[in-house]
């Protein structure tokens, strides 16, 4: 008995020590990043989503490492990889360890795909995500003679939009305005419409969509995610009929000029055409992108200039010496654009204070190692600007909004600003996003000097910022 003893306790004890030599050397080769997945379930969603997501991710940066962290939101576990080096190492490495991931909110509101599953499998899911933009890039809608060809149109409806809207009035909400504009621009780009009463209706239900797509999905009356869902639905809806409508205007000999009469005749990956309800739900997401975050750059470009009459200045004589080289009623050209240095600075120093989009989510397809921890395949990364573009280390007083900052020769440094990503992945929407906020910019500084009414304006918004009460601007006519 005692000899049995003694071996099942020799026995117990090697075992133990295999165990922990195991356990010790899988700790050193996957160390998980530091952090904390919070609640069960909700995770840390309810701090990203409500306590504003730049703070998230600052709070963690200190608390646990500049580098990177683990936390758990919108129901998954997550990675968030932060800093220039972070950027650098997630734009080098799409495809190999990082694809494109919607959060389950997201998924949800835009149903691109609908399979009978009994007849065909779906597709993986990098492939259903990334369909919305292939015939954008496949017909170079996006690319630069695409846009030259379209600026002169953005120009004109820029224009007759502010006369519409500002012409004549003293105080103004310059965050409607801006999404009026935005909306109708990219609904004339993407679907060959130019219906004000039709972009009017879309617009409050984009702006509900947009509050949902970052959302604790809870669907029932009175929530974000169930407004946004009923959003969706009106959206919908409305693009069918528009479909229909451009297909009968199409079969009457109608030029394919549009991104919509490109996805009506394209085929799926059996051959067939795609389905109209899969095109509504395309060109959705496609409204959105060209949207929101354009919307947002030039909200609050209107609320920093009208703060600081010295920058409003200096921006109106660049756009008046463009002006005055004009015929009368001669609009912009692609030349236009590249004159407006000292104007884009200003841009670019608004979306470093206040980024258009706070950040997007990526999937891990293979277990990589990153500042010395370990993130599992199947994990997702959280990837946001924000977390050098207040950082003293690379840009100096970054309160201080500072357009000079980027001029030639004080350029940031490589990967410290990324407003529009980088790599594969870099916002494809990137130029277009610039024309319709300087064709704006042209035109209202042109015509208007403006003050802000309230300078303290609270701003609300998780992922998508805004003023509170649409900031209010006063308006005196040029």
């Amino acid at each position: 008995m005692n000899v049995l003893a003694l071996v099942l306790s020799l026995a117990l004890i090697a075992f133990t020590v295999v165990l922990t030599f195991k356990f010790k050397r899988s700790g050193t080769r996957n160390q998980l990043p530091p952090g904390s997945f919070g609640w069960p379930i909700l995770g840390e969603t309810i701090e990203f989503l409500f306590g504003k997501p730049e703070k998230f991710v600052a709070d963690r940066m200190r608390k646990y490492s500049p580098d990177i962290f683990k936390t758990k939101i919108l129901g998954e576990n997550t990675a968030v990889i932060c800093g220039p080096n972070g950027h650098k190492f997630i734009f080098s490495n799409e495809h190999k360890y990082f694809t494109i991931f919607r959060p389950h909110p997201m998924q949800h509101l835009f149903r691109s795909y609908r399979y009978n599953t009994a007849a065909a499998p779906p597709p993986p899911p990098q492939i259903q995500r990334s369909e919305e933009m292939k015939t954008v890039r496949q017909q170079g809608f996006l690319k630069p003679e695409a846009l030259k060809r379209y600026l002169p149109k953005m120009d004109s409806i820029t224009h007759q939009l502010l006369q519409d809207h500002w012409a004549g009035k003293h105080v103004v909400l310059a965050n409607p305005a801006a999404k009026i504009i935005t909306l109708t621009l990219a609904s004339r780009f993407f679907l060959g419409i130019d219906n004000p009463a039709r972009i009017s209706r879309l617009v409050k239900h984009f702006d509900k969509v947009a509050s949902g797509l970052h959302s604790i999905m809870l669907n029932f009356p009175g929530t974000t995610f169930f407004r946004a869902q009923n959003a969706a639905d009106a959206i919908r809806k409305e693009l069918l009929s528009v479909i229909k409508e451009k297909k009968q205007a199409m079969a009457s000999g109608s030029p394919m000029q549009d991104v919509l009469s490109h996805l009506i005749v394209a085929t799926n990956p059996s051959g067939k055409s795609t389905a109209e309800a899969e095109i509504a739900d395309r060109i959705m997401g496609l409204l959105t992108a060209g949207y929101s975050t354009v919307a947002a750059a030039i909200t609050f470009f209107m609320k920093y200039v009208g703060l600081n009459q010295k920058i409003y200045m200096k921006i109106r004589a660049e756009q008046m010496e463009i002006a005055a080289s004009k015929m009368p009623g001669e609009v912009l050209e692609w030349d236009d654009v590249h004159k407006m240095k000292y104007t884009w600075n200003v841009v670019c120093e608004t979306m470093r204070l206040v980024p258009p989009l706070q950040g997007t989510f990526r999937e891990v397809l293979a277990e990589f190692t990153y500042a010395g921890y370990t993130v599992p395949k199947g994990w997702k990364v959280y990837w946001t600007a924000a977390t050098t573009n207040m950082n003293p280390k690379y840009f100096r007083d970054p309160e201080t909004f500072e357009p000079s900052r980027y001029d030639e020769g004080e350029a940031p440094l490589p990967y410290s600003y990324v407003p529009f990503g980088g790599g594969p992945r870099m916002c494809p929407g990137r130029e277009y996003a610039r024309l319709a906020i300087l064709a704006f910019v042209h035109n209202a500084v042109k015509n208007y000097k403006w003050e802000v009414v309230d300078p303290n304006e609270k701003v609300v918004g998780d992922m998508m910022p805004e003023p509170q009460n649409g900031l209010p601007i006063r308006l005196h006519q040029q």
